[in-house]
């Protein structure tokens, strides 16, 4: 099987007529922040309002108008999400002083709004504990009541519906998601409603982008393997350093991906294939090995009778029915294209592809 890889450069606003309608399965994306301050200048070139508000101390006017530019994204997809498709949002709120006043300015209660008044449903959402912040660090006066602030330490991945309850009806549909099913003790880490997971540096010697604690690999990885299945489509129209489009390689999905920065674009570009390739796999193999480990710890600690399930395709106990034919592929090889790049896989259940492979994922 292969996949493919679109990359877009463009304003995701209005290229995104570029993705067919209803096309879409997934969307993973984490757009700019309103109201944090390494984003101002990015929401200013779309709207100079923004800047003359922020100028002049109208914070409430800034916040408004960045909200409606992400607005014009959202809207577009809705046009382009299958019906039952997902969108999955990484967004944390901000708290910044405009003129002499702080205050919080809650992005995610903005979005939500947005997504509930074009029809999606909100699922029940995620919060990302980013485990970033030192224990000592706060803002205000300190311990002179009532000054000080919370610290915000969390994020969140909203998460919404276009209609009802997806659909898989035909033999050939069930086959696919019976392949494309995750662990049972993965549905247990992944499904709960707060991860602990560190943010991934994005700081580039070109001056490109320079910020921390941006959505990992990780991440992006857990999302489209919980919402969509082999085959499917993913999209990130703020695609950034191509976080999405790694992850949607590594799962045996297509992807694409619009970036408004043409260097960021260049920058992906770049990525060595071979390293990328290497990278991947052993994320994979990774995963396997956990679940072999933990078969080997519940079988010591209860017994060999405590799975009553075996993989079809490894062989190897699984604790439900609806993990019997679930099958990880490795990536064969990633291509270079005109648009972007193209992955094909091993159809082979393979435990491990190469034991010497030791490289850490750093993608």
């Amino acid at each position: 099987m292969s996949c493919f890889h679109k990359l877009i450069h463009g304003d995701s606003r209005t290229t995104i007529n570029q993705t067919p309608k209803e096309s879409v399965d997934l969307v993973v994306t984490s757009p700019p922040y309103p109201m944090i301050k390494m984003w101002d200048e990015s929401f200013s070139n779309q709207n100079p309002q923004i800047k003359r508000a922020l100028e002049t101390g109208n914070s409430n006017l800034a916040f408004e108008l960045m909200h409606k530019e992400l607005n014009k994204v959202w809207k577009n997809l809705k046009r382009i999400v299958k019906p039952g498709g997902i969108v999955c949002i990484n967004i944390g709120d901000a708290t910044r002083t405009v003129g002499k006043e702080f205050k919080l300015h809650s992005d995610h209660t903005k979005i939500t709004e947005q997504f509930l008044k074009l029809g999606f449903s909100n699922l029940p959402n995620i919060l990302w504990r980013k485990q970033t912040n030192s224990p000592n660090k706060f803002m205000g006066s300190g311990m002179l009541p009532p000054g000080a602030y919370i610290t915000l330490e969390h994020e969140y991945i909203l998460i919404f519906r276009k209609g009802k309850k997806r659909e898989f009806n035909s033999l050939e549909e069930k086959e696919n998601r019976n392949q494309s099913a995750f662990f049972w003790e993965e549905r247990n880490s992944w499904f709960s409603d707060v991860w602990d997971l560190k943010g991934a540096s994005q700081k580039m010697s070109n001056g490109i982008r320079n910020r921390s604690g941006a959505f990992p690999f990780e991440l992006a990885y857990r999302l489209i393997n919980m919402f969509s299945v082999k085959g499917d489509t993913i999209y990130d129209p703020f695609l950034g350093l191509g976080t999405s489009t790694f992850a949607s390689i590594a799962s045996n999905r297509n992807s694409i991906g619009m970036e408004i920065e043409k260097g960021l674009i260049n920058h992906i570009m770049d990525t060595s294939l071979n390293r990328l390739k290497k990278e991947i796999n052993v994320y994979i193999q990774n995963r396997i090995k956990k679940h072999l480990g933990f078969v080997e710890m519940k079988e010591k600690e209860v017994g060999k009778k405590y799975f009553k399930y075996r993989n079809s395709n490894y062989d190897f106990p699984v604790m439900t029915k609806q993990e019997v034919k679930a099958l990880i592929n490795f990536v064969k090889r990633i291509n270079l294209t005109s648009e972007g790049f193209s992955s094909e896989y091993y159809d082979e259940a393979l435990l491990e592809l190469d034991s010497q492979l030791q490289i850490k994922l750093n993608i």
